[in-house]
């Protein structure tokens, strides 16, 4: 059976052929047996979803906080992002890391996705509700694909079915044609995908996640180039995310990073499902022993103290404008601070069921990435440890964060507002906001609880995109290793240069590139 699998893995990829074939051989299936029943459909959009697995899309997550004042990257490795580079404003055609990933591997999955559409179309019988239900599901992970190619560069070719050599070579198209073709999958993924949990949905979409997707996907869009609110965006962002409902935060806020947990969530309403030793992740041998997220010390700050007042100043080691003082600071002073911080980050070790232990790569500023280690795993972690904890791709504080963000735009903070933040306030064990805040204080507050709430879970960047504050934040960054600078021109990043190379002219090169 497992062999099965790998082998349709290839097959739905188009990998394979099998015109030389006079008989099937029995471990594996061929094109013309295998898309028959709804089972053999089903476990052919098993393996589109498989396609998430991706260390893009899954466990390099955090890496994207590498990206904006959160944390450092200190690896170079395309695995990582090489964000080193990207932040230092060192950006071209020709660059790896996420410049080149995400256009070669969103596409190449959305490829696959589409074979399984151009299939299913094909297949008369079948139940119609079970139909539209696959279709629902594989447009939903083909608008998820998309939408990094979207945030990251904008125009890109819009590929709706599989590709043959007369139709391989692909002019972009424009940003608002991408935004529609997106909105355009989820809206129908949204009205055929069934109203399950996620513990019912056995890691697929479900119309509530859809929902909560399309809602970040149009906050994406509702700030013009100044940063200024566009009315209808968060109107229609709003009404969406009110409408979501069965859902809850966890008790505790590690219980979503938590493998023995995660299926049980009242909180998670999507994640990319693994399941060692079939599916399992390098997450805590990168982020505890490799270090391959450093969060930086104006992050740390960001935490505000117990009482709720603003986070005391964080004692740097002298003569370093990055690395924290060790001797000053240590992780029992984490607990005088929102208790969310000793659950994000570890300084200098960390501690697995009551042991402390080191990581073997060097600590740029002190303070490694706790968040995501597994508490079920014997540390230390290294190349034969199989991870298995879920990838948290939407859940229900972000849900929160949004609908507090949308209201506040449109209305100011209202009680909706705050009764929105302060749930998970509360849940953290913090006081809840002060009242009478105007609108630009409590956006002040929003903004800041996302970056502490969501952490290393893939936001803080595009946040920093949509807010158009990339520019004035990431150029005031002054406790990394390296010197920050983000021009106008990398909100749109450049089509990689070997793609618009091997296009015969079709692929044109992005703006200021």
């Amino acid at each position: 059976m497992k062999r099965i699998g790998i082998y349709l893995l290839i097959m739905i990829s188009g990998l394979t052929s099998c015109g030389d074939l006079d008989i099937n051989p029995n471990d594996r299936p061929s094109s013309e047996t295998f898309w028959k029943t709804s089972e053999d459909i089903n476990l052919a959009l098993t393996a589109c979803y498989g396609a998430m697995h991706r260390d893009l899309f899954s466990f390099s997550t955090p890496c994207w906080d590498n990206l904006t004042d959160n944390g450092y990257g200190q690896h170079a490795e395309r695995q990582y992002g090489m964000t080193t580079n990207m932040v230092m404003g060192n950006i071209e055609p020709s660059s790896d890391g996420f410049i080149s990933a995400v256009y070669t591997d969103a596409f190449a999955d959305i490829a696959t996705v589409n074979i399984f559409l151009d299939k299913l179309k094909k297949i008369d019988k079948l139940n119609d509700i079970i139909k539209k239900q696959y279709e629902a599901e594989a447009r939903m992970l083909r608008a998820y694909f998309y939408s990094y190619l979207y945030r990251g560069y904008g125009e890109v070719p819009i590929i709706s079915e599989p590709l043959n050599l007369e139709t391989q070579y692909q002019e972009k198209k424009p940003m608002s044609d991408v935004y529609k073709f997106i909105m355009d999958d989820i809206s129908f993924a949204i009205d055929n995908l069934p109203d399950q949990t996620y513990s019912e949905s056995k890691g697929r979409w479900t119309k509530n996640a859809a929902k909560a997707y399309k809602a970040r996907m149009i906050l994406f869009t509702a700030y013009d180039e100044e940063g200024n609110m566009i009315t209808n965006k968060m109107t229609e962002a709003k009404t969406l995310l009110g409408e979501i409902k069965g859902y809850a935060l966890a008790n505790d806020f590690s219980d979503n990073f938590n493998d023995l947990k995660q299926e049980s969530s009242p909180e998670i309403m999507m994640s990319i499902k693994f399941l060692a030793p079939n599916t399992s992740s390098s997450a805590d041998m990168w982020y505890a022993d490799w270090l391959v997220v450093s969060p930086l010390i104006n992050f740390l700050e960001t935490f505000e103290m117990r009482d709720g007042t603003p986070g005391q100043p964080i004692p740097k080691k002298a003569g370093s404008k990055f690395l924290i003082d060790l001797e000053a600071f240590s992780n029992t002073s984490l607990a005088d601070r929102d208790p969310r911080l000793a659950k994000t980050v570890f300084i200098e070790k960390y501690i697995i069921n009551g042991s402390e232990y080191t990581g073997g790569n060097a600590k740029p500023t002190g303070a490694g990435l706790y968040k995501f280690l597994s508490p079920n795993l014997p540390p230390p972690f290294g190349y034969n440890t199989k991870s298995q904890q879920d990838w948290v791709i939407m859940r229900y504080a972000d849900v929160l964060l949004m609908l507090a963000e949308a209201e506040n735009e449109l209305n100011g903070p209202t009680e909706l507002v705050y009764k929105s933040i302060n749930a998970i306030r509360k849940r953290a064990l913090m006081p809840e906001l002060p009242p009478k805040l105007s609108k630009e204080q409590m956006r002040n507050k929003i903004r800041n609880e996302r970056r502490i709430e969501l952490a290393f879970e893939g936001h803080r960047y595009f946040d920093l995109k949509r807010w158009r504050t990339a520019i004035s934040v990431l150029n005031a960054v002054a406790d990394a290793p390296v010197t920050y600078k983000f021009e106008k021109k990398h909100y749109l990043w450049p089509i990689p240069q070997s793609e618009i190379d091997k296009n015969k002219g079709k692929l044109v090169q992005n703006p200021d590139w």
